[in-house]
């Protein structure tokens, strides 16, 4: 496991990210239990395209059946390394470290059982007690992925608002047609896409707050 840069002495954790220090931008992504975490490998990659970009990921112990992490070129913290980290009082605490580091965070896949975890408040690992020690002053964005009978129970609809309601942006869902027939909400390239597009804008947003302008390959300011 690859250690953390704890804050530096006289600079307050809520503004020790690396952009107000004039570093890279760090991007700090979850991946939940959903057979969308698939395409985990390659939002880690098109992230990795936007200078200035500096990615860890999160998972959840479901999520890991779905991708190998082989694949993944990034640090990548599941509840074991929360535990490994800490071994006495005077130990960083891996989910505040993690939430110190973060400029921005985007949840995607997020499948039915964590949302309605965060929507509640219930922060039973890793990923779930970064979200809940989240600093709100900081953008999160989610992307729910969930099949079509989960999406439209009443009780999905409520966690997706509290979550908005809490300050969180929503990256909704595409349908894709699975194995099984049903055509599901889902996650995909052009969801992935959808993920970039919303993140550039707060990377820019944040950055231009530092003086530091974000130029993508390719784009004429």
């Amino acid at each position: 496991m690859e250690p953390l840069s704890l804050p530096e002495p006289g600079i307050p954790a809520g503004n020790s990210s690396s952009v107000a220090q004039g570093e890279k931008f760090h991007v700090l992504l979850g991946v939940t239990g959903s057979v969308a975490a698939l395409k985990l490998p390659l939002l880690v990659a098109e992230l990795l395209k936007i200078p200035g970009l500096e990615v860890k990921v999160v998972t959840t112990e479901r999520a890991k059946h779905f991708y190998n992490a082989q694949e993944i070129p990034v640090t990548l913290y599941g509840d074991e390394e929360e535990w490994q980290l800490w071994k006495g009082r005077s130990d960083p605490v891996l989910h505040i470290e993690l939430r110190r580091w973060a400029d921005l965070m985007v949840v995607a896949p997020l499948d039915a059982n964590t949302l309605a975890k965060v929507a509640n408040g219930i922060c039973d690992n890793l990923l779930t007690c970064v979200i809940r020690a989240w600093d709100l002053s900081k953008p999160l964005l989610f992307c729910p992925a969930m099949n079509t009978a989960m999406w439209e129970h009443p009780i999905t609809a409520r966690h997706v608002e509290q979550l908005k309601a809490f300050g969180y942006t929503e990256i909704p869902c595409v349908v894709k047609k699975l194995v099984c027939g049903d055509e599901d909400p889902f996650f995909q390239e052009s969801w992935i896409c959808q993920i970039l597009c919303v993140g550039k804008d707060h990377f820019r947003k944040i950055l231009k707050t530092h003086n530091f302008e974000l130029k993508y390959p390719g784009e004429r300011r």
